[in-house]
């Protein structure tokens, strides 16, 4: 049974793949390659940056699986792949403790300003003044947006620290010992630092808002690991060049790669090109999790992690 293979992946991962399956990678095709052979493809793996396009899956009339390589699959219509019994699955699990790491690191950069410090010393500046005073992150009160598999990595991980932990999501969650708040915004207005952890797409399209941003006010920090779309990009930028935000770090943003150019030269924002499970453990754990899923399908008819 032929797969197709919509962008590159993991080394590791796309060795399995041509070494099990028959492999087409449709990013070396001629254009139209599709409208000729795409009733071949019972299943299809992408990564969660590029998903299946509703072109692309409108072209597989055979299609009965997409996998993901990433936790994210919001690139991909799941409603659309179900309507039309397409199964849909992602990597979840395997990516919660480096992107929880990342996170806390991401909150002590920007709060202690570390890697802003590190410029300063690379200048020289410290032989001629000494370094403003930063922001303490132990006992502070940390809210967080999404309490998912990620968000309570995240609050285990920030519990060491003494803060004041509380969180919005969707609905209460049951066995937690930290405090739900009812919206975004009440949120933001009672923490020092926001840390978003919520999954991407149209449900959750500029939840951090500009009223957001403002309830967390001049003191206040926001961390972003979940997706650029989440945020309100263009207000994140004005509340970080107008003083009306303390900093940020942000390690997603709304049009990857790019990133809004008045934020290069802040030393309040830490910039990270999308690398929160950007570890070697963490990626073969993803790729081995995706091909699992696919091999499964093709040899039990189901797949193993699906989306929820």
């Amino acid at each position: 049974m032929t797969v197709l293979q919509l962008c590159p992946l993991l080394p590791s991962l796309e060795t399995a793949l041509t070494t099990h399956h028959r492999t087409v990678r449709l990013f070396e095709q001629p254009e139209g390659y599709l409208a000729e052979h795409g009733g071949e493809f019972r299943a299809a793996i992408t990564s969660a940056r590029v998903g299946v396009p509703d072109e692309v899956m409108d072209a597989l009339p055979h299609l009965e699986a997409i996998v993901h390589f990433g936790v994210g699959y919001e690139t991909t219509d799941v409603g659309r792949a179900r309507a039309r019994g397409i199964d849909v699955s992602n990597t979840p699990d395997v990516l919660t403790d480096c992107v929880a790491d990342l996170a806390v690191g991401g909150l002590i950069d920007v709060m202690r300003r570390l890697t802003a410090a590190d410029r300063f010393v690379r200048r020289g500046d410290w032989t001629t003044t000494a370094y403003p005073l930063a922001t303490k992150v132990s006992g502070k009160k940390i809210g967080i947006l999404g309490l998912g598999r990620i968000g309570r990595a995240i609050a285990t991980r920030l519990s060491g620290f003494g803060v004041e932990l509380s969180y919005h999501s969707r609905r209460p969650v049951d066995g937690v010992p930290y405090r739900y708040v009812d919206s975004p915004v009440a949120l933001a207005a009672e923490a020092d630092a926001l840390v978003v952890a919520v999954a991407g797409g149209e449900n959750t399209r500029g939840l951090v808002s500009a009223d957001v941003l403002t309830a967390l006010g001049p003191d206040g920090f926001l961390v972003n690991v979940s997706r650029g779309s989440v945020v309100d990009e263009p207000a994140l930028v004005v509340a970080l060049t107008d003083g009306k935000l303390a900093g940020a770090a942000l390690d997603v943003f709304a049009e990857e790669p790019e990133v809004p150019a008045p934020l290069l030269d802040l030393d309040s924002v830490l910039l990270l090109p999308h690398i929160a499970s950007a570890t070697t453990e963490t990626r073969e754990a993803m790729g081995e999790l995706a091909f699992r899923n696919l091999h499964h399908f093709l040899t039990e008819g189901s797949l193993l992690t699906p989306v929820p």
